[in-house]
């Protein structure tokens, strides 16, 4: 998949016209009873939870949990089979807020695109598909890359970044379009610690910002430690909350079955498991 594709699969819902007022006091995510199946079987099953503004929720689970499915139907790339999802208390279409960050496995970072290109495509929603960007509109980006400290690589090709600079360039583009829930899917996986640190602190910059992050991760330890609450789920929602109540032993078994040790520490239980990629391939 290019980068251009992805986008235009979670910009279809940009349309200048058809935008939603948010209304007040709605949560800023609502799902009720979210099902997607696949001709191999089910992927969600009546996935029911509400978000709050400024939230920062990880979602962990094991291989083909539905974490990355899940993650899609939000931001609009892909259709549930059925149950509803509430943007402010509206559809999500007509809401320019959602900004969805992909795996990095499945972007074409050979396309012959720019840093500040990247970045300008999170101002489609305040253009349109067919207008120009204004000087406006670049200040916006490169205010954008500056927070996530890419302003001196605005005219590099994405080909040339590390791994953790291409995160950081998707959430300029997640700054640039003003967005205000961003969901990230995989973020961490394949960076090194200094990466993730640096990732960590933009997110908290996003925190004073009051925007709500919704992540997949498959670390559990980094869940409970850098998040607000964890989602845990396989297929169905299995627990959401604060890390030391949704991963309880109970829990954990419950969602990882044989593929979990549950072994006693120090300070609690240390869970170990074996998975180490997602991406809802085992449907």
């Amino acid at each position: 998949m290019t980068i251009f594709k992805e986008f235009k699969k979670t910009s279809r819902h940009l349309n200048r016209q058809q935008r939603h007022e948010h209304t007040e006091g709605a949560p800023i995510l609502r799902t009720e009873k979210l099902n997607m199946r696949y001709d191999s079987g089910s992927a969600l099953e009546d996935v029911s939870f509400s978000l709050q503004e400024g939230e920062r929720v990880a979602i962990v689970g094991p291989n083909g949990a539905g974490k990355s499915t899940l993650l899609k139907i939000i931001a609009g790339v892909q259709k549930q089979t059925s149950g509803e999802i509430q943007i402010f208390g509206h559809a999500p279409a007509g809401h320019i807020c959602i900004a969805y960050v992909p795996q990095r496995s499945q972007v074409d970072w050979t396309f012959p695109v720019t840093v500040a290109d990247v970045a300008m495509m999170g101002r489609v929603g305040h253009l349109g598909l067919f207008r120009n960007p204004k000087s406006h509109d670049w200040d916006v980006v490169h205010q954008s890359l500056d927070v996530v400290k890419l302003g001196h690589l605005a005219k590099r090709q994405i080909d040339q970044l590390s791994g953790g600079q291409q995160q950081r360039m998707f959430i300029a583009r997640a700054l640039a379009q003003e967005a205000e829930l961003m969901l990230m899917d995989e973020p961490m996986t394949g960076l090194d610690v200094t990466s993730q640190d640096d990732i960590f602190g933009i997110l908290d910059e996003l925190r004073k910002r009051d925007v709500t992050l919704l992540v997949s991760l498959h670390d559990l330890k980094m869940a409970s430690e850098r998040f607000d609450k964890v989602m845990l789920l396989n297929k169905h929602l299995l627990a959401i909350g604060l890390a030391e109540d949704a991963l309880s032993p109970e829990n954990l078994i419950a969602a990882y079955g044989g593929s979990l040790q549950l072994i006693p520490a120090k300070e609690g239980t240390l869970a170990l498991s074996d998975t180490c990629c997602d991406g809802d391939h085992a449907h």
